[in-house]
């Protein structure tokens, strides 16, 4: 649902310029934070007559009360009076309009956890049909993030790599996780690793290489039997790796 929300901000008497100051950098921070979430869709300043000014914002929640919910959360909700109108769609509204009924949200990401694993010496097969064939071994590693937190487990995880004639290298990688509860996590990743031949050259010897000097993405998809993370068999995946000597680090994001 969308609606048109109108803000007017009554600042209590005697209240120290400094918590005023706080309170509005904390409002954009938490309006910023809303827009990501595809909440905020739209902001307008609409001045008054004399002094002063009013908020009128357009926003999507999945009713009311979840609106409600979101407004009491914003820093400066005690000191708001607040006006919501719901919205519907109109049959005259152009094709490509920004109705809920035809727009589709904008993805946004959610970190997952953050891997950092060593790495064992490649196993070479050489060139085969389909490039040269490696075998990298996750010898060890540890993940954190918000709710996952543990040990990566070595003897179940690797990466079964294709590297073409131009230095990408095509990755397989799939590893097991450990969480410090005991929950056990597959993880299975297929991405590439490219960037100037320089770059990649260096990456081959063994050098540490900043991460925004080359491109490395994975598509990923996590399986686990843990009652607690369900919610890990039914999302949508991308993680960022970057190799380091002797490592590999990869953050992993939900696309919600």
């Amino acid at each position: 649902m969308e609606f048109l929300v109108e803000f007017e901000v009554q600042v209590p008497a005697g209240t120290a310029q400094s918590e005023v100051r706080d309170r509005e950098q904390a409002e954009s921070a938490a309006a910023a934070k809303l827009a990501d979430e595809g909440h905020l869709v739209r902001l307008w300043r609409r001045p008054r007559a004399g002094d002063g000014a009013t908020a009128v914002g357009l926003y999507r929640a999945e009713s009311e009360a979840h609106l409600d919910v979101l407004l009491s959360d914003l820093p400066l909700a005690d000191w708001l009076r607040v006006t919501v109108t719901p919205l519907e769609s109109h049959p005259n509204d152009p094709p490509g309009g920004s109705s809920m009924g035809n727009r589709l949200p904008d993805p946004r990401l959610t970190r997952v956890f953050r891997l950092e694993a060593k790495l064992g010496e490649p196993l070479d097969l050489g060139d085969t049909a389909r490039g040269r064939r490696r075998i990298v071994a996750l010898t060890s590693g540890t993940f954190a993030g918000p709710e996952l937190n543990g040990n990566l487990l070595p003897g179940a995880s690797a990466d079964w790599q294709i590297v073409l004639a131009d230095g990408t290298t095509l990755g397989d990688i799939r590893y097991t996780l450990r969480t410090d509860a005991g929950a056990l996590i597959y993880v299975q990743s297929r991405g590439v690793r490219h960037g100037p031949g320089e770059v990649l050259a260096r990456l081959g010897r063994g050098e540490d290489v900043d991460a925004g000097e080359y491109t490395f993405r994975t598509a990923t998809r996590i399986e686990t039997a843990a009652p607690e993370f369900d919610w890990l068999n039914k999302g949508v995946f991308i993680s960022v790796g970057g190799r380091q000597p002797g490592g590999v680090i990869y953050e992993t994001y939900l696309v919600a």
